[in-house]
């Protein structure tokens, strides 16, 4: 009867300390995203502007920094984040590591612990980890962040790696940021590059949202219909004729709704720098990812590419489409 008590006992008390536990843990994530969401010119809006550089691995240095040298320096990076009035910045470990003692404090930091790296040869698209969480950690980063290829032959290692990941993460308190790209050859056709389709990023998202990322990043869709045109996996007809249109909103509220109904937060890429159209594109980007009920947008290349002040411009503008309460849900 003694022994019965005691390990009742025991047992309720250990309980009781991983209830503790758990709850440290899930406030501990509350406050880093809360840290992100109190910082830059959107602080206190709910919505965010992300400054994302880890295309010195995924596009190769030179192809991403020679058209403006000066972000070779790593520092520069974090100063185009914090004169842009970004909420966080989000790049390598290398990258972060490297002036984390003198800004870490000064902006939120989102490290992106695995990459597509392009100098194996022949090409292979393949996201691997470059870094471990408790690195992230001990730099004093708010946030980890990662790829998941979804549909490419190396998806499942992937899934469950980046799974294990982010629950180590959340148990030291760190926001998770998951880029929920699309991979696979079979899914551009003659007519139509179908990685930026509704249904298909949809069920990407959905995925994210599985393995808890807090916050999906998702490249805006242009089109649907790839589950129908490819012929394969589950889909339903009221996707396409009650839960979407041909509006760009519409189909990115089809991303939205994947994200759990925006209980994860999604935000859109800001694409590729096409020149001289950047601006007209990131704030079209920015528009309809607000009025579809996202929470903001992760622009990179259309602001580093570009002398300091012009960047800042653009993130600036693209923050002032989530400033304007003009410009609402539809």
């Amino acid at each position: 009867m003694y022994l019965s008590k005691r390990i009742f006992t025991f047992a309720r008390t250990w309980f009781y300390r991983s209830d503790i536990n758990i709850l440290r843990q899930a406030v501990s994530v509350l406050r880093n995203l809360q840290t992100i969401y109190n910082h830059g010119r959107l602080a206190g809006t709910g919505y965010v502007s992300v400054l994302p550089v880890d295309q010195g691995i995924e596009h190769s240095a030179g192809a991403s920094f020679a058209p403006n040298p000066l972000y070779f320096d790593p520092e520069n990076i974090i100063k185009l984040a914090i004169e842009g009035g970004c909420n966080a910045v989000a790049s390598t470990l290398g990258v972060l590591g490297s002036v984390a003692r003198k800004y870490a404090h000064k902006i939120p930091f989102i490290v992106k612990i695995n990459h597509n790296e392009l100098l194996s040869y022949p090409n292979k698209y393949d996201q691997i980890l470059f870094a471990d969480v408790t690195q992230a950690f001990n730099m004093g980063a708010v946030a980890v962040g990662a790829t998941i290829y979804y549909g490419s032959e190396e998806s499942s290692r992937q899934i469950q790696e980046i799974s294990n990941a982010f629950k180590y993460a959340h148990e030291l308190g760190l926001v998770t940021v998951l880029w929920t790209y699309l991979r696979n050859p079979a899914f551009k056709t003659k007519e139509k590059d179908y990685h930026t389709s509704a249904d298909l990023t949809g069920q990407a998202n959905h995925l994210g949202a599985t393995i808890e990322a807090d916050i999906i990043k998702q490249k805006q869709p242009t089109n649907n219909g790839g589950y129908k045109a490819l012929k394969f996996g589950k889909t339903d007809e009221k996707v396409y004729t009650e839960l979407t249109t041909d509006n760009p909103i519409d189909l990115t509220r089809y991303q939205v709704i994947n994200c759990y109904m925006g209980r994860a937060g999604l935000i859109n890429s800001g694409g590729a720098s096409s020149g001289t159209s950047d601006l007209a594109e990131a704030v079209k980007t920015a528009v309809i990812n607000k009025r579809a009920g996202g929470m903001g947008l992760i622009t990179g290349r259309k602001a580093f590419q570009k002398p300091m002040d012009e960047g800042i411009a653009i993130l600036n503008t693209i923050q002032d489409v989530y400033l304007n309460k003009a410009i609402t849900i539809a």
